[in-house]
């Protein structure tokens, strides 16, 4: 399901992304604030899996508060539940299966399977066919580049989401033009490109200069002066060969007609991002200066052109040769609904990128922590003493994933659960990958159907939610310091405290339930 977060600015927001949303409530509670924080260290270093961390965390600590009000000692807990998550971790490392060492063609139809499954609880879900073969070959195309940011998407309403498309190279929104604009050409073969950060306008003179002239005549020469600086850094731009002059600074009206007169295309006041990727895609640099400019700096793709995209004209460039850079351009109805579709690809893309380094999966649906679930329970046995209580519980946390699954697609939890615990439980082993089936609201075995995920993203989340657990767990106390009204009441209650024994105000054992 998706929540719609309606904020004080009158903003609103659809998410369905565990970290948006986390990011975007106000919390006040200090214990909630942790968990808000595991969402987000799980959003930057893997992507995906933002939700199930906090159900997680929110899970394990309500497992353990019977126990603390029995008067259980919490390092107690906390030792249990550490060793459970290193536990369940080995386990995830056994049970994890490589796809490494496989052809491209392969490896593209993994990726795109780990893909959809992320896209299958967004907003987005419904398309997932569409998208994942999509996302999958924006990252295979940015290569071993660490960079997110170059994959842009860019978001233009209208039209359906089958609309969208991903360009193998760079796509802007065409950007302020002068007149002189619409002669010039809008479609290159194998053009240069020159990339600069350089104003080709008509300056005035900004200074206060006084020039004292005895000759009428020579007033003339001074005029001319900024026309031929502008002239001679047009001729230098025309000069090198570029066929595509992109600057960062704008582009006046008289460069505009005169590449026009020459063929060449241009486009001032390129954001910043976009003229970086540029540079990426084209093997081009950007220049400050239009002096000297050899052809080591100019770059080159396959084809340029300006096509219409929505009601928006689009500078699109294919084909560039390093290949290290992808645009995905999305179409949809509201806008809301395309910053949604965005925040979903932005985890498939995340995900695929974590699949491909670390190229192990295991099985979604909450066939993973089934398998974790029993392996804890069987292990719990083991163990005499108090902790097989502890591990046990931990065991049974773990099946929120498969529960909450059930929850959002609607079918009854507590029926699915059984048969997941009597698959799993079958000695054979053969169960294992058994997870929830959304499609039919029975189980299947979710390897067979394609339902993974990298192995990283779950070993992180019990990671963290293991952690955050234990830090609530060994808070005992909770103090907080009551503000004085002013610098005087500041040290009258410093004195008041020196008098009473401190003025904290502390509470017992737990935080306030």
């Amino acid at each position: 399901m998706d929540k719609l977060i309606h904020d004080d600015k009158g903003t609103v927001t659809i998410s369905n992304d565990g970290a948006t949303i986390m990011k975007l409530l106000d919390i006040v509670h200090p214990a909630a604030k942790i968990l808000a924080d595991i969402a987000k260290s799980q959003d930057s270093e893997v992507g995906d899996g933002t939700t199930t961390v906090v159900l997680l965390a929110a899970e394990f600590l309500r497992e353990a508060k019977p126990f603390i009000e029995d008067g259980v000692h919490s390092q107690n807990l906390i030792r249990s539940y550490r060793t459970a998550c290193s536990l369940a971790i080995e386990k995830i490392k056994d049970l994890a299966v490589s796809i490494e060492g496989k052809s491209l063609e392969e490896k593209k139809s993994l990726l795109a399977k780990c893909a959809s499954t992320t896209l299958s609880s967004k907003l987005i879900g419904g398309e997932k066919e569409f998208f994942a073969p999509m996302v999958v070959d924006a990252v295979i195309s940015i290569g071993n580049e660490d960079r997110l940011n170059m994959i842009g998407i860019k978001k233009v309403p209208g039209g359906t989401m089958r609309d969208s498309f991903l360009v193998n190279g760079v796509a802007f929104k065409k950007t302020f033009s002068y007149a002189g604009f619409e002669q010039q050409p809008k479609k290159f073969l194998n053009p240069k490109i020159l990339l600069l950060n350089v104003e080709l306008e008509l300056k005035s003179e900004k200074e206060n200069a006084e020039i004292r002239l005895s000759d009428p005549a020579q007033y003339q020469s001074i005029v001319d002066a900024e026309w031929n600086i502008i002239y001679d850094k047009l001729d230098k731009c025309v000069s090198s060969g570029a066929k595509v002059v992109l600057s960062r600074l704008a582009i006046g009206d008289l460069a505009t007609q005169y590449f026009a007169d020459r063929d060449i295309f241009c486009a001032g006041r390129v954001a910043e991002e976009d003229l970086k990727r540029v540079a990426a895609a084209t093997g081009g640099t950007v220049q400050t200066s239009v002096n000297n400019i050899i052809d080591e700096v100019l770059g080159t793709c396959e084809i340029f052109e300006e096509r219409q995209v929505g009601n928006e004209r689009f500078n699109i460039f294919n084909g560039c040769p390093s290949g290290q850079t992808a645009t995905i351009v999305l179409r949809g109805g509201a806008d809301q609904f395309i910053e949604e579709a965005e925040r979903s690809l932005h985890d498939a893309i995340m995900i695929v990128r974590r699949a491909l380094k670390n190229s192990t999966v295991v099985a979604g649906g909450g066939a993973i922590d089934m398998e974790i679930s029993r392996y804890l329970r069987q292990h719990a046995r083991t163990i005499a003493g108090k902790s097989q209580l502890f591990i046990n519980s931990y065991a049974k946390a773990l099946e929120v994933i498969p529960r909450q699954l059930c929850d959002n697609a609607g079918f009854d939890a507590t029926d699915v659960l059984n048969k997941l615990r009597q698959k799993h439980a079958l000695p054979s082993g053969e169960g294992a990958p058994y997870g929830v089936d959304i499609a039919t609201g029975g189980i299947a075995d979710s390897f067979a159907n394609f339902v993974w995920e990298p192995a990283v993203v779950k070993i992180n989340a019990i990671n963290a939610a293991t952690e955050a657990a234990c830090l609530i767990l060994s808070v005992d106390e909770t103090i907080k310091n009551p503000k004085s009204e002013s610098a005087q009441g500041d040290a009258a209650a410093s004195a008041m405290g020196r008098g009473r024994g401190g003025g904290f105000r502390g509470r017992g054992r737990g935080m306030r339930r």
